[in-house]
């Protein structure tokens, strides 16, 4: 069978379907969180399927004690699994966890750049000693200052900005109806299941109580860091398709709703959430693939001179938000100085190796794949094609022997992510004919367990359809492309 022969036997019949599971499920297609499922074993022992969500905690345990993916990955949803099932009255696990805890912090691991991990890792390690009495120590390089001065500023009643309400559960109990707090679109509080059952004082009727329900009979029990993600998987979904050429029709509703909650910072990723640079930058580019193009005015706000932040007053930056910024603003003459300017602000991040590596996701293909295609398409001079070139050679050469790429496995998910950066328009060729036969055959195999959780929010989560159209737009690429 040719590559052409494997690839139109998968790509041809599931983009409709895949479309239509984004009407079907608008609050997104993402999965369960250990971290927000410990918070609301917890916090909310009240909401309905308390015994799933205690359960899944246990399934979801690893032998060694832990949850979630290695290295400092594991952390923070080992901590919000061992504090919950302490809650729970489930000591074994607890127990095991606790022993995994101790091990883990004793070997110092550096702590991912996930959504407040400052905050959280002190609020829980506080939490365990309280039911516990056992101290645990605090990695190095967190103190607990940056929290205790955020629980300052909720109690002195002043303004606090939106993204910390993604993560109020590390008020403790001082979350409960604090002042301040604005329910956001079907009730939420800061697109967080678990900040929202923090900020409930009680089953008392609400809407986010009602929000919580929603969440809890959408998920099955377990439930997902940030819902719903309408917006943010729409986007994704839609430019990923359209980036690659993929032939289908957009219905007009799935793409109105892109700019639904439309202001004048573009838009967020979830309501309860601030408008961010990525996911505006990501819907401008969609829009404009489909021929129905946006201000993008509306980015100026996110300009820092030198980058484009991901929302105002961030700390760090972000790689791959200012790869969509490029994707977005590229092919306006308008912009060709910004153009410029991000190029050499992303090719001056590239590594040495040829890789990058970005805050919102944990694996260096899916960073080093938004890079490429940017650099490829709307990079500004030689020092664009010398990283393209670089970054090529570098995914080229990590190929695992099954077809497959991946941080720490094989994965669908990177190897897809791999094929755009290989293939991507402009970029630097084809790879050889036994590199992407072997790439096409590994994602053409039946459908076996899903991906592991490789995008970063409190903890890891996949988003299942986004991941889709990756893997559909790789396929669709490979398909009948000439190979050396």
């Amino acid at each position: 069978m040719s590559i052409d022969d494997d690839v139109t036997a998968t790509v041809d019949r599931p983009v409709p379907n895949l479309l239509t599971s984004l009407a079907e499920q608008p609050w997104g297609q993402v999965s369960a969180s250990v971290y927000e499922t410990g918070r609301l074993v917890s916090l909310a022992p009240w909401l309905p399927r308390h015994d799933e969500r205690v359960k899944f905690l246990l399934d979801a345990q690893r032998g060694d004690g832990g949850w979630g993916p290695p290295e400092g990955y594991a952390l923070v949803p080992t901590l919000s699994a061992t504090e919950a099932l302490l809650a729970a009255g489930e000591p074994g696990a607890a127990g095991r966890g606790l022993e995994l805890l101790a091990r883990l912090l004793a070997a110092a691991p550096p702590i991912p750049d996930t959504p407040a991990a400052d905050l959280i890792v002190p609020a829980l390690i506080e939490a365990i000693t309280a039911r516990t009495g056992r101290s645990l120590p605090l990695p190095p390089g967190l103190d607990g200052a940056r929290l205790a001065a955020v629980r300052r500023r909720f109690g002195a009643g002043a303004a606090v900005p939106p993204k910390l309400l993604h993560a109020l559960e590390v008020l403790g109990d001082a979350a409960r109806g604090v002042a301040g707090v604005v329910l956001a679109g079907p009730g939420t509080v800061g697109a967080s299941p678990a900040a929202t059952a923090a900020w409930l004082s009680g089953p008392h009727p609400s809407p986010a109580l009602a929000y919580l329900g929603d969440v809890v009979r959408r998920a099955g029990g377990p439930v997902p860091c940030a819902t719903p993600i309408t917006v943010f998987e729409r986007a994704w979904v839609l430019g990923s398709l359209t980036r690659a050429g993929v032939p289908f029709a957009a219905p007009d509703d799935l793409v109105s709703s892109l700019t639904a909650g439309w202001g004048p910072d573009g838009t967020a990723a979830a309501p309860g959430l601030p408008a961010d640079a990525d996911t505006t930058a990501v819907v401008l580019f969609a829009l404009q693939e489909l021929g129905r193009p946006a201000d993008t005015g509306v980015l100026r706000g996110y300009d820092t001179g030198a980058h484009f932040s991901t929302w105002p007053g961030e700390d760090g930056a972000s790689v791959t938000t200012n790869a969509h910024v490029l994707d977005a603003l590229g092919a306006e003459p308008r912009h060709a100085g910004v153009a410029e300017r991000l190029t050499g602000w992303l090719c001056a991040r590239q590594e040495p190796g040829g890789a990058w590596h970005d805050r919102w996701h944990s694996s260096p293909y899916y960073a080093t794949a938004c890079c490429v295609l940017a650099l490829a398409r709307f990079g500004r001079g030689p020092v664009a094609a010398r990283a393209v070139d670089r970054a090529v050679a570098w995914v080229a050469a990590n190929q695992r022997p099954d077809g497959s790429w991946g941080r720490w496995t094989g994965t669908a998910e990177e190897t897809a992510y791999a094929l755009h950066a290989l293939l991507a328009p402009g970029g630097p060729g084809v790879p050889p004919a036994a590199s992407l036969s072997a790439a096409a055959g590994y994602l053409a195999r039946p459908a076996g367990p899903p991906d592991p959780p490789l995008w970063h929010d409190k903890d890891l989560y996949a988003p299942h359809a986004i991941i889709r159209a990756a893997v559909l737009a790789a396929q669709h690429l490979a398909r009948g492309r000439p190979a050396r």
